[in-house]
């Protein structure tokens, strides 16, 4: 049934009544004026956040706290300034404490696979491996130079004649015993043979064929017998050999300390006080000795070599790798890890390929986060850290045990990939999380060691007071972040225009938003908008430019719908009347954008006992909350008006032509006045819209969304051409998240379109129905013809009805 405006009869009670629901233009948006301000030319450095003094409080408490498990969790939502905080707060924090110590892994020349951790005082670690480089280049200049000095050389050359004096002595016997046989001795190299002598001359070959038979004979008997006494006299050359080879090592080994051993003086005595320097000194002075000895004695190893490659063979095997070091004035380090995956958080070992072998050594020990910030603070994405496999375990385990350890995290299924065991590295660190509520929530819930270890919340406020301090500092902050970024100088208009901005994100007139990442982005653009225009400084109208650039840019899907309802494709009334139909409101979030738009909510009642039915929640697109708001409603039915009867209803309830998931009881208000329109055929004014959620004893309750709601309808409105007629219906309770735009106030202002706040659902009734809802008399009656007269009425007819039926299948 469809009526038309001029068929509506207002009792002049009932108007008079709703003067005061009718809001004025100034109570639709928040006007600041900042004429009694004293905005600086040049402002100050900004405060690191406006209005968090709970988060900071919990921080100051948290960094101050030197106990085990105090580490912090900050909660709250992106564009607050949580970084900004927190890295002013532990920047400022470390700044006061002591640097950490260095650590270096260096080999273990005992077990190569188990590299040792070596500790040094800060700002030792770089310098301690410039002077182990140096240390090398020392030993390359001084090997094998000092095995070419005279010295070294008639040392060696003594030891050779030693030696040459006991064999060439032997030899003399065998070759006087030689003569007495007329028998000539020569020695070539190291071999020794007969000839047989004849008149003091040696016979060659074919003399010594000549000979008789016998003599020859008697040539071979005496050969042998010389033979086996050169055996018996050189029977100790083996060990004589033996003995020139270990006085030569000797000698060598006595040379290579005698070199070595300045050029680590200096080093023992300028590392004395550092205990893993001069044990690792030590350890060295002793493995190098040998390594001297095995490449670069001339003849051996690396003799031949440049020195490029001499010296990668020292570096690798004797260069520390520096893992981390700080100066001694850099203070405690501050660290955010922006990919904390496992590798990146505790470290790694690199591989290279050699002839197709995977090769490492600790010279490819790379650190983590945790080593970087090992002494100080550590700032992780919570979900990050929750995204990455075996890296939450890791880091509790870490923390509890106080130590590092670089393993491969593959370990724990069994899954071997690591070579190297390198020695674990006490761990002392302040962990910040930094996640959403629901993050913080999800691990209170599921993890009963995540409370003993992160003991500290810092709970960052979505909404900042809007008092005069938090006003000067955030005008200060608009105007430095203005000069800073190159945007450009902002007008005192810009900064009111601002402020009003970030209200508007509040949904809340009394309440900056705190994101304030949010205004600060708007100034970027409204700068390229004044640069355009050939400004001198930002001002209000480069605001309103960039806010309606961002809303166009993002405009497509509210464009695309708006003009379905103006076509007809979705159907939405704008005036007359009719029954059991009525505008809902509702906000859709596309992306990053959110927008409003009007929804049909149609009810249809009809005589049985099935109950108020919610099609939304029977197809399985109404959410929770939503159900919740529709089993509302029979409450409120039950309480107002079936005191004196049974309840026996049925109705549907649908939100037209909608294909996505509904939540939220916004539209609690509208279905309810929708219901009690379709039962009692009162019809609803079409140019109305409503939006509230209400409460089983009829009171309106706040929603949220409330600006994007009455600018959606306004745009049809608008589009259709304003009448006068339309309105929008909201909770009282939102009054003061009220943030419309300019031209809604306009159109409020000229009569042509109207925004009404009600507390009650008899207010929202005869605002839509033009009839007086009633109140209960002291007889507990509603006034006749009055809307819950009908409702009642209606009620207890459906009652009777069902209670005949009941009697006659009864009988």
């Amino acid at each position: 049934m469809i009526l038309k405006p001029a068929d509506f009869y207002f009792e002049a009670q009932s108007v008079c009544m709703h003067k005061d629901l009718k809001l004025p233009p100034d109570a639709l948006r928040l006007s600041v004026d900042l004429s009694g301000f004293d905005l600086p030319e040049t402002p100050k450095a900004p405060t690191p956040i406006l209005g968090q003094p709970r988060a900071q409080a919990a921080l100051e408490f948290g960094v101050a706290m030197p106990n085990p498990g105090y580490n912090i969790f900050v909660m709250g939502e992106p564009g607050t300034g949580r970084l900004s905080l927190i890295t002013s707060q532990l920047s400022e924090a470390a700044q006061k404490s002591p640097a950490p110590p260095a650590f270096a892994y260096a080999d273990n020349f005992s077990n190569p696979r188990e590299p040792v951790a070596v500790c040094l005082p800060a700002g030792y670690g770089h310098e301690f491996g410039k002077d182990i480089d140096k240390l090398i280049d020392d030993l390359l200049a001084t090997f094998p130079a000092v095995f070419e000095s005279p010295a070294y050389q008639q040392k060696k050359s003594a030891l050779e004649r030693q030696f040459s004096q006991h064999y060439n002595a032997a030899i003399d016997l065998v070759d006087e015993r030689a003569r007495a046989m007329n028998i000539a001795l020569f020695r070539e190299s190291e071999s020794v043979t007969f000839a047989p002598l004849r008149d003091g001359k040696t016979l060659d070959e074919d003399q010594f064929a000549l000979l008789s038979q016998a003599e020859r004979e008697q040539f071979h008997k005496q050969v042998e017998a010389l033979e086996e006494y050169l055996g018996d006299v050189l029977i100790e050359l083996p060990q004589w050999r033996r003995e020139l080879v270990e006085k030569l090592r000797q000698l060598d080994c006595d040379t290579i300390k005698q070199a070595i051993d300045p050029l680590f003086a200096a080093l023992q005595e300028k590392y004395q006080h550092i205990e893993d320097a001069v044990s690792f000194l030590s350890d060295m002075q002793v493995h190098l000795s040998t390594t001297v000895s095995d490449y670069f004695v001339p003849g051996r190893g690396l003799d031949n070599r440049d020195n490029s490659v001499k010296r990668l063979v020292l570096t690798e095997q004797y260069a520390p790798n520096i893992l981390v070091d700080y100066q001694a004035n850099d203070g405690a380090p501050v660290i955010y890890e922006p990919h904390p995956i496992y590798q990146n958080l505790f470290g790694r070992i690199e591989y290279i390929n050699e002839q197709g072998t995977l090769v490492t050594s600790y010279r490819r020990i790379s650190p983590g986060a945790l080593h970087r910030a090992n002494g100080g603070y550590l700032i992780i994405d919570a979900e990050k850290l929750l995204t990455y496999p075996f890296v939450w375990e890791g880091l509790k385990r870490a923390l509890k045990s106080g130590r590092i350890e670089i393993e491969s995290p593959y370990a724990e299924l069994g899954i071997n990939t690591t070579t190297l065991k390198p020695q674990v590295i006490p761990l002392n660190v302040k962990v910040v999380l930094v996640g959403p509520r629901d993050i913080y929530y999800l691990l209170e819930e599921l993890d009963p060691e995540f409370n003993e270890m992160f003991r500290i919340l810092a709970d960052f406020d979505t909404q900042i007071p809007r008092d005069v301090e938090a006003m000067h500092q955030f005008a200060n902050l608009m105007l430095r972040q203005a000069i800073d970024s190159g945007a450009g100088l902002l007008t005192r208009n810009a900064v009111e225009a601002l402020i009003e901005h970030s209200c508007r994100l509040a949904e809340n007139q009394q309440y900056f938003s705190a994101r304030i990442n949010d205004c600060l982005e708007i100034i970027g653009e409204a700068g390229l908008f004044s640069r355009k225009n050939g400004a001198a400084q930002i001002d209000r109208s480069h605001i309103d430019q960039a806010l309606a650039a961002r809303e166009y840019r993002n405009g497509r899907v509210p464009e695309v719908i708006l003009e379905e309802m103006l076509d007809g494709t979705i159907l939405i009334d704008t005036e007359g009347a009719a029954i059991g139909k009525i505008n809902g409101l509702t906000v859709l979030e596309i992306g990053g954008s959110s927008f409003g738009a009007p929804a049909r909510i149609t009810v249809t009642v009809y005589p049985g006992s099935r109950g108020i039915v919610d099609i939304e929640r029977e197809v399985e697109l109404g959410q929770a909350i939503h159900s919740k708001g529709v089993m509302i409603l029979t409450g409120y039915l039950g309480h107002c008006y079936a005191q004196q009867f049974p309840l026996a209803i049925s109705a549907s309830i649908a939100v037209e032509q909608s294909y996505g998931y509904i939540d939220g009881d916004s539209a609690s208000l509208a279905e309810l006045c929708c219901l009690i329109s379709a039962l009692t055929r009162a019809p609803v004014r079409q140019s109305f819209a409503v939006t509230g959620s209400i409460n089983q004893y009829g009171e309106v309750q706040a929603i949220g969304g409330v600006n994007e709601k009455i600018e959606g309808f306004f745009r049809l409105c608008q589009a259709r051409g304003l009448t006068g007629e339309q309105a929008v219906i909201i909770p009282a309770a939102n009054k003061r998240n009220l943030m419309l735009k300019q031209e809604v106030l306009e159109a409020v202002g000229q009569g042509l379109f109207s925004v009404y706040a009600v507390a009650t659902v008899d207010e929202a009734l005869e605002l839509l129905t033009g009839e007086l809802a009633g109140t209960l008399d002291h007889e507990g009656l509603y006034p006749d013809n009055s809307i819950n007269f009908k409702a009642i009425s209606r009620l207890k007819e459906i009652s009777d009805m069902a209670n005949e039926d009941a009697k006659e299948e009864g009988g």
